[in-house]
C-alpha cells in the first residue's frame, strides 16, 4: 500500500527543475505526479515516477542528491467536502499529514492525493477501516 517517492534535492537557482526533467525524460522515465517546495536557498522536488530504480541512478549519475521516502496515494471522493471527509477521520485518530499533494488523473469521478503520514502504517490501517481506497505502488505507476 506504500508508494516510492523520489525526494531530489536542488539549488534554488534557473534551468535546476529543466534538468531534473531533461535527464529522466532522456532516460525514459515518466513523471506521473509532483511537488516542489523551496527555501531561499535550495528546493525539495518530490516525484512519483513510472521507475523508481532507474530514476533514482539516473540522477545520482548526474550529480543530484536523491532521497527515497514511502507515501500513500489515497483516493478522495472529487466533491466538495471529499477531502475534508478523509482528512476529518485521520485528525480524530491524531494522525498528522506532513504534507500532500495531487496525482493528475486524467478522468473519474475520484481525485487521488499523495500523503506523507507521521505513522504511515497507522493511517493505512485507520482509512481501510474507514472503507477508504488505497492505492498499490504497481497501480500508482501505471496511473
Amino acid at each position: 500500500m506504500k508508494v516510492e517517492q523520489i525526494s531530489v534535492f536542488l539549488e534554488n537557482k534557473a534551468g535546476r527543475l529543466a534538468e531534473v526533467t531533461r535527464v529522466l525524460g532522456e532516460a525514459g522515465v515518466n513523471i506521473r505526479a509532483l511537488s516542489l517546495a523551496d527555501t531561499t536557498d535550495f528546493g525539495i522536488l518530490r516525484l512519483i515516477v513510472d521507475n523508481y530504480v532507474l530514476a533514482r541512478d539516473v540522477l545520482k549519475a548526474k550529480g543530484f542528491t536523491v532521497g527515497k521516502t514511502e507515501v500513500v496515494a489515497i483516493e478522495v471522493p472529487d466533491r466538495p467536502g471529499g477531502l475534508a471527509s478523509v482528512l476529518d477521520i485521520l485528525a480524530k485518530a491524531g494522525i498528522n499529514v506532513e504534507y500532500m499533494y495531487a496525482f493528475v488523473q486524467h478522468s473519474g469521478k475520484n481525485a487521488v492525493i499523495i500523503f506523507r503520514f507521521d505513522n504511515l502504517d497507522e493511517a493505512i490501517a485507520l482509512l481501510q477501516q474507514a472503507g477508504i481506497h488505497i492505492y498499490k505502488g504497481e497501480e500508482v505507476y501505471k496511473l
